[in-house]
């Protein structure tokens, strides 16, 4: 299943910078193994924002929540999720 991730960091303000920097790299690394593995399909960061668009590409919501929830920053994220499909008139066999 696919699904449409836009995902926005609010680091509280009074976070230690290097607790901040760590949580970073740990996130960078989740996000690139998922990367790696098909699951984290593609990630965009959105201009001028702490704020990405992603497409996972998993088994189920009850997957995707574990993903998420799991993310090292996921405490400090507003997430908005979309299920997605393919549209009919697509030409690409791989939007799936």
């Amino acid at each position: 299943m696919l699904f449409h991730v836009e995902m926005t960091v609010i680091l509280p303000p009074e976070m230690d910078a290097a607790r901040a920097a760590a949580l970073k790299e740990e996130e960078k690394a989740m996000s690139q193994q998922l990367q790696r593995e098909g699951v984290w399909r593609h990630l965009w960061r959105i201009a001028g924002r702490y704020a990405n668009v992603s497409l996972f590409d998993v088994e189920s919501p009850a997957h995707l929540h574990d993903v998420l929830s799991r993310l090292p920053l996921f405490p400090y994220m507003t997430m908005e999720v979309t299920a997605l499909c393919r549209h009919g008139s697509s030409i690409r066999e791989s939007d799936q």
